[in-house]
């Protein structure tokens, strides 16, 4: 597997402001100012493309926005949150707060006494759980059309409390299918903080306080994403599934940490072989361009060890450590047009050398 480089000497780490460099010399310059043209340039029906950061050797090279957005702008992460919430995860299995092959049926209460007590943590990063949950993010109406498991967790039945709607679905085989699932991820998020809410005062029921320390105190904080802003339900847990508020910028920190193999400033923050871990395969996606996943990361297959975060409406933060690159981009692109974004996003990484 490609090894993580490390910061570059001489480079120093982003504290309040990120280091800024021009384009090395073994970098294809003109094909970046093409891509980059390229990605801006998209025709509307098409989707926007609002901002791209291209982190390199551990400096900001290049950078572009749409006009009414900016630097300072935070824009919605969507499913890259899941990526943070395998972050978070990943803190508490350093603490030896969480064994990710324990069974689940003490720690989750409607796993508890059912088939699901089985079911892991290593499950569950793994998109392997085997409760039924339909992604779809359009969902429709009529006896032939299946219910949208996703629409109906974050604004229908299961709005008050994710969790617990996606902890209480049927149950198939566990580890045995692979099935991407916001619900999975929202399930993490609960555990992640009944792990650590025993300090708390939790006489109303909620974890939140515990959650959002361990955010701020063990991630966003000790990485400089001070822009990131994380949603809750009404229940009091972390939407890992979907809602980081963050700029540009913060999100490549968030890529970089894992470019650096958890390390930041010399400091670990994820355990060794956390990041190595979630870019093992586990599955590839029927869908066109056929990315694999691995744990709570996306991986494109073209770029050898790479990783990357991914959401709704064409965001990314996607980590080469090959090049030794994070690219971010943030969007508003529909699904179904969202095929031409990806061999510029290729020629854009394409650039940078191996």
């Amino acid at each position: 597997m490609v090894p993580f480089p490390a910061q570059p000497a001489g480079v120093p780490w982003p504290a309040a402001e990120w280091p800024e460099a021009e384009l090395a010399a073994d970098v294809d310059r003109e094909a970046v100012e093409t891509a980059l043209a390229d990605i801006f340039g998209t025709p509307p029906e098409l989707g926007v493309s609002l901002a791209t950061v291209v982190v390199h050797r551990g400096a900001i090279v290049a950078e572009r926005y749409a006009a009414d957005v900016d630097r300072d702008s935070t824009l919605i992460s969507w499913s890259m949150a899941k990526s943070m919430t395998q972050a978070v995860i990943g803190v508490l299995v350093g603490d030896g707060l969480l064994d990710i092959d324990a069974p689940l049926g003490p720690l989750v209460p409607e796993f508890a006494g059912t088939e699901k007590a089985s079911i892991t943590v290593r499950d569950l990063l793994a998109m392997k759980s085997g409760l039924e949950f339909n992604e779809d993010y359009v969902g429709g109406t009529g006896p032939d059309v299946p219910v949208s498991h996703c629409l109906e967790m974050l604004f229908g039945a299961g709005v008050d409390d994710h969790a617990h709607y996606a902890a209480s679905q049927q149950l198939h085989p566990p580890g045995t299918v692979w099935s991407y699932s916001s619900g999975t991820t929202n399930i993490l998020s609960r555990l992640a903080a009944l792990c650590v809410a025993s300090g708390f005062d939790l006489a109303s029921g909620t974890t939140e306080p515990a959650m959002r320390e361990l955010l701020d105190a063990r991630l966003f904080g000790p990485i400089g994403m001070t822009t990131a802003a994380p949603k809750f339900d009404a229940a009091g847990t972390f939407v890992g599934s979907s809602y980081v508020f963050a700029t540009a910028r913060d999100f490549a920190r968030f890529g970089l940490l894992y470019l650096r193999d958890g390390v930041w400033d010399r400091h670990r923050l994820l355990p060794e072989g956390w990041a190595d871990y979630a870019r093992a395969e586990v599955a590839v996606d029927e869908d066109p361009p056929h990315f694999g996943y691995g744990a709570h990361w996306w991986i494109w297959r073209d770029q050898p060890g790479s990783l990357a975060a991914h959401g709704y409406e064409g965001q990314y933060v996607i980590v080469l450590p090959e090049r030794d690159l994070v690219v971010v981009h943030l969007a508003k692109i529909p699904a179904d047009v969202r095929a031409p974004l990806f061999p510029k996003l290729d020629r854009l990484i394409n650039a940078f050398p191996t």
